[in-house]
């Protein structure tokens, strides 16, 4: 599971990569699809950035953290990790909805592969914890 976990964590950073250069770009063509989906106006917005630091170039970090904690076979901590980058996208989701009120096709991606990296670190994390405790059930009978 660690190498699928990585993959998406791959996924994750060339996702936001894509998205970094609209955040110095003057040009919206390649997002601006209609008006619910413009990546355009969610990479100008003041949202787009937590103290001058580009959320995309945040998203490219902690997807690498996410993978080199997986290919490290650290389970809980790439778990932690997910989640956290998990309510983070939330946050921006939300701040899409409510805030903006348009989608940025690269963010909603993104979401989506977080989303998944969660539920595979879920089943990686749970299925050690069974392998555990069949195990220890094992020993003492």
């Amino acid at each position: 599971m660690r190498y699928f976990i990585l993959a998406l964590a791959v996924a994750g950073i060339v996702v936001s990569a894509l998205a970094l250069p609209l955040h110095y770009s003057t040009s919206t063509e390649p997002c601006d699809v209609n008006a619910h989906w413009d990546c355009g106006t969610v990479n100008h917005s003041s949202f787009s950035t937590i103290a001058h630091v580009p959320v995309a170039a945040i998203g490219i970090a902690g997807y690498l953290v996410i993978g080199c904690l997986a290919f490290a076979r650290q389970r809980f901590a790439t778990f932690l990790a997910a989640a956290l980058g998990f309510l983070f996208a939330l946050r921006l989701s939300l701040i899409e909805q409510y805030g903006l009120g348009v989608w940025c096709l690269y963010c909603a991606i993104s979401q989506a592969i977080i989303a998944l990296i969660l539920l595979v670190c879920f089943a990686w994390f749970a299925a050690e914890y069974f392998a555990l405790k069949r195990a220890a059930r094992k020993a003492s009978s």
